[in-house]
């Protein structure tokens, strides 16, 4: 299972993991430009430059983009969040190269004709409306706006109508010019192709990028806000937000188990107390999302909007209770989700590509399996118990989407 690490002359990074006994290549770019490097003014600009990506080149068309990939059975995709955007694509093996040329394109040379960007900045602004017309969307942006007040992680990846509805396409070449550099710029790849072949069309590619310098970013300060809505629904929504680790933490493993315990899967506590014993929700589950310098745990549930004050109750309740005392039982569960988790991002070269990209963008390598397998074994009943007595001693952030039906 290992990775092959090179780097161009300009601080380009280059991944890969082959797997020769596949038939197909997941590749792709990935950089370390997201919605966290955004100006308040700009908020949304990098999910709008991904989109924008795939609208045409120097080279080509947006139709000949596609055609190009999907013409070989193959899929084109990109996604952008917080603090990254990926451009990717998987093709059969013998494909790789066109997918690459394509990708490379697409990263290096957008034209972002303002016809063009026009008609996708109506797209945006449908994905922002059916975003706040989805409660179990909303009521995270709010908890996130609620827990990190004036910081970018605080804001919508999409950004705002406002906003979005104010960039030109000067904006995105002055964001593009200083967050898409070679230092921030990983290309990495799984499946059927050879290290030495990628990083030779990668120089022929990609060495016109200009070196750039490292991502500044400001770390939030967690804040107990408040948020809530009202839509005419028959539940509402909650969503209680504790500050938590970073992935550079020690601790991340620990809290992964935590929110396992608490409302990973069906035989986690929540699910156990909400649904199966008290019947007050049909989805109720815990999140953690970890950032480099910080993190949330969240404890979701919607319910009826008579039941929401009891649910939220429990829930602070369960969180609580995890400091008293946590079961064998639990932890074999906990750690068995965490491994399984690992070993099954092995087997989709898609997922490989993107989980060795991001993690050589986190930690600034690849580290081998057993560090993480060996980092999930060693989490314990006393260090979860540990965790979760100083997570839960402060108050959290809360977001309410409530129902207004009758």
């Amino acid at each position: 299972m290992t990775v092959t690490v090179s780097r161009l002359k300009n601080g380009l990074t280059i991944v890969s993991h082959r797997m020769a006994e596949l038939e197909t290549v997941a590749l792709g770019i990935w950089v370390k430009a997201g919605s966290r490097d955004e100006r308040p003014e700009e908020a949304g600009i990098a999910h709008f430059l991904e989109h924008m990506a795939f609208k045409g080149t120097r080279r080509r068309t947006a139709l000949q983009i596609v055609e190009e990939i999907e013409g070989r059975g193959g899929d084109l995709n990109a996604a952008t969040s917080t603090e990254t955007t990926g451009y990717t694509a998987h093709v059969l093996k013998e494909d790789w190269r066109t997918a690459l040329d394509v990708i490379a394109d697409i990263v290096t040379g957008p034209v972002f004709d303002p016809d063009e960007m026009e008609r996708e900045r109506g797209v945006i602004l449908q994905e922002i409306a059916a975003a706040q017309d989805d409660p179990a969307d909303l009521v995270f942006e709010q908890v996130e706006e609620a827990a990190f007040n004036g910081n970018p992680l605080g804001r919508s990846v999409l950004g705002s109508r406002e906003t979005v509805g104010g960039l030109s396409p000067e904006d995105l070449r002055a964001f593009r010019q200083r967050t898409y550099t070679a230092g921030r710029m990983v290309l990495s790849a799984a499946g059927n192709v050879r290290h030495e072949d990628l990083e030779k069309m990668a120089a022929e590619m990609l060495s016109g990028v200009p070196e750039g310098s490292e991502a500044c970013r400001k770390t939030p300060v967690f804040s107990l806000g408040r948020k809530h809505s009202h839509k005419e629904q028959d539940q509402t929504h909650i969503v209680l937000a504790w500050a938590a680790p970073g992935y550079l933490h020690d601790d991340v493993y620990t809290m992964q188990a935590l929110s396992s315990i608490l409302g990973g899967g069906m035989s986690s506590r929540m699910f156990q107390e909400l649904r199966e014993r008290r019947g007050l929700c049909y989805s109720t589950y815990t999140y953690y999302s970890a950032w480099a310098d910080t993190g949330l745990l969240y404890l979701y549930a919607a319910t009826a909007p008579d039941d929401a004050e009891q649910a939220q109750q429990l829930m602070r309740r369960l969180a609580g209770e995890m400091a008293d005392g946590i079961r064998g039982a639990e932890l074999d569960r906990a750690r068995a989700q965490g491994r399984a988790a690992m070993v099954m991002s092995l087997e989709s070269p898609a997922a490989r590509a993107g989980q060795i990209a991001r993690q050589f963008l986190a930690y600034g390598r690849v580290p081998e399996m057993s560090e993480f397998m060996a980092q999930i074994n060693a989490v314990t009943c006393d260090r979860i118990q540990e965790l979760a007595a100083r997570t839960f001693a402060g108050e959290p952030a809360v977001s309410l989407v409530e129902g207004t039906r009758a």
